[in-house]
């Protein structure tokens, strides 16, 4: 008869690199939770819910008001503003590639942190031990077509309606800080288009070449749905993280004045640094919601925002209740892992990111209104 030592003996280590942050032995812990302690998270995301509501509500009607008060007074070239917006949406998807290719072993290092909750060192050894350099590139291909494709979609909303906004006498004296939440909203919305490859591309980074056979028992199980779990903290992440980029990058370029092109080095440092300010700001603000999106990205079971449980641990799933997914990862690793996990490594991968996008968005954009006379 196997004795209470030997039990405890044939257990696995409890902190493991590869241990979930929200194991099955935590989430059947943390399911004796009562309704009554669920009760104020519930309120909380009621109340997120509706200010969201009434900030959006703003944002049309003072769009829609801004269109009525203009009248006649719109002076609105829309083949200008789609080359505009394709224009920028081109050569911020030709920058994305060149991206991509650069710093695949930085994101998959990074999102590997988010899932795992790992250091930098020891997230990068067991990358590596378990399949060399090939490793940090699992999942190339999805992000080859994720990148571009969805940095095309940031690029293009925040150039076109930029143009549009610019041809309506009332809303082209908006500052550039409420001007960019329009671009944002439409970045945020086509990126949950996107979400299947970008759940393609993350599992295959966190998971390896076993990401496929996951996703693939998740659709026989769930359904095709599964490939948009983290739908919604997508593209909250894509607005929380594309304003900030983007608020602060048309910021910085109003007031730093662009030196002439044959002050090559001055010019470049110019757009550097707003790159990397832009990236700082973004990263900072947004790396909270990307952990939560990524640990519901990855998962092999499902795992919502929100979790209700009953005595019989019975899951209530939702997309609109983070709040509660950021408890549980708060019960797992503390307030410092939903907010710093993966941090450091993104200030770094972004800040690279954000420079060399920021140089080659505008050399590419450069190049192809010089082409097109825009």
């Amino acid at each position: 008869m196997a004795t209470n030592g030997d039990v405890e003996n044939q257990r696995p280590s409890a902190d493991t690199e590869e241990t979930p942050l929200l194991s099955e032995d935590n989430g059947n812990v943390q399911g004796q939770a009562t309704d009554e302690q669920a009760q104020p998270w519930r309120y909380l995301s009621y109340s997120l819910t509706a200010l969201l509501g009434l900030i959006a509500i703003g944002i049309i009607v003072v769009f829609v008001r801004g269109w009525i008060d203009a009248g006649s007074d719109v002076n609105f070239d829309f083949k200008k503003a789609l080359t505009k917006a394709l224009g920028g949406g081109l050569s911020g998807a030709a920058a994305m590639v060149l991206q991509v290719l650069l710093l695949m072993p930085l994101r998959t290092i990074m999102n590997y942190q988010y899932r795992y909750g790992t250091s930098f060192s020891a997230a990068s050894v067991t990358l590596y031990s378990s399949g060399g350099l090939g490793r940090y590139y699992d999942g190339i291909g999805a992000a080859l077509i994720q990148g571009p494709v969805s940095r095309f979609g940031d690029t293009a909303a925040n150039a076109g309606i930029l143009a549009l906004l610019q041809s309506n006498s009332y809303l082209k004296d908006l500052p550039v800080l409420i001007k960019t939440i329009f671009a944002s909203l439409c970045a945020a919305a086509f990126r949950m288009i996107l979400t299947p490859v970008d759940t393609l591309k993350t599992t295959l980074q966190v998971q390896g070449a076993g990401g496929t056979a996951l996703l693939r028992g998740r659709i026989r199980k769930h359904g095709v749905g599964t490939l948009w779990w983290g739908a919604f903290a997508t593209a909250g992440a894509t607005f929380v993280g594309h304003y900030p980029w983007f608020a602060t990058y048309n910021m910085l370029s109003e007031a730093i004045k662009e030196p002439p092109k044959e002050q090559i080095l001055l010019w470049l440092l110019r757009l550097a640094f707003i790159g990397f300010a832009a990236s700082l700001v973004s990263d900072c603000v947004s790396n909270s919601l990307r952990v939560v999106k990524t640990y519901r990205q990855v998962n092999e079971t499902q795992v919502s925002y929100s979790k209700n449980h009953s005595t019989r641990s019975v899951e209530v799933f939702s997309d609109m209740e983070p709040a509660k997914a950021a408890k549980l990862v708060i019960e797992g690793d503390g307030v410092a892992g939903l907010f710093g996990r993966g941090l450091p490594t993104r200030i770094v991968c972004n800040g690279l990111q954000g420079l060399l996008f920021s140089i080659l968005w505008k050399l590419f954009l450069d190049s192809l209104e010089s082409r097109k006379g825009v």
